[in-house]
């Protein structure tokens, strides 16, 4: 038995020091998850519980790579991430084993057509068109968390045509990445191959063609992405 059409190629991640890929698997991003970002959105911090959305796989664009200026918007903004990689996961996790179930760490951008997500709020609908759409999803090489560590401390920045507009710490998180494993899996079936933008300090904002990004965190990689 075979498939009606060819299917398409498994998207995945290099890793850094080794010649094997990192297969995705679903895409998880944390909403509003650094105090000032929040704040910034027109939220307060102090009462709201996480929530989440997803991007898809195909939506990555690898480290170096052109970030085309999407069609269907004119306000399209950067935010730049600590991705999280699963090698293993499960349901309702434990916050104490959540840890044990992370491969390694990134660099991501979650590139949004911010008016298009401003109109979805408005009329209370998903944010597909906003998040989800194609090459919003740049990510750096990941690094194995044997080599990192787990960091719970470290600059978050990025610059665009050499100029800060993004600054913070992975310390300031509001849910840490151990909760956010334990939230999700109680939420979903985490799996092997998933893969968490944990969210982004404030400064976001838009993007232009022939912008140059380059993000960082610290103790784990850089990002540079041009806008076409």
């Amino acid at each position: 038995m075979g498939y009606v059409f060819t299917p398409p190629e498994q998207v995945s991640l290099p890793v850094r020091g080794s010649a094997d890929l990192f297969p995705v698997h679903r895409i998880y991003c944390v909403g509003r998850n650094y105090a000032a970002h929040a704040v910034e959105m027109g939220h307060d911090p102090d009462k709201e519980p996480p929530f989440f959305f997803q991007k898809n796989p195909d939506n990555i664009v690898l480290q170096g790579a052109d970030f085309p200026y999407p069609s269907a918007s004119e306000d399209v903004h950067h935010e730049i991430e600590l991705t999280v990689a699963l090698k293993s996961g499960g349901d309702d996790i434990s916050i104490d084993k959540a840890l044990d179930h992370v491969f390694g760490y990134g660099v991501s951008l979650d590139m949004t057509r911010r008016d298009l997500q401003g109109e979805m709020k408005k009329l209370g609908r998903p944010w597909e068109v906003g998040k989800a759409f194609e090459y919003s999803a740049p990510h750096s090489e990941l690094v194995r968390a044997d080599e990192t560590g787990h960091p719970d401390s470290g600059a978050v920045w990025l610059k665009i045509n050499g100029e800060m507009r993004q600054e913070g710490d992975i310390n300031q998180l509001i849910w840490k990445v151990p909760e956010v494993i334990s939230i999700l899996s109680g939420l979903f079936t985490l799996r092997a191959g998933d893969i968490i933008m944990t969210g982004t300090p404030a400064g976001v904002g838009p993007v232009h063609r022939g912008d140059e990004l380059h993000g960082h965190v610290e103790g784990v990689g850089e990002l540079t992405v041009s806008v076409v």
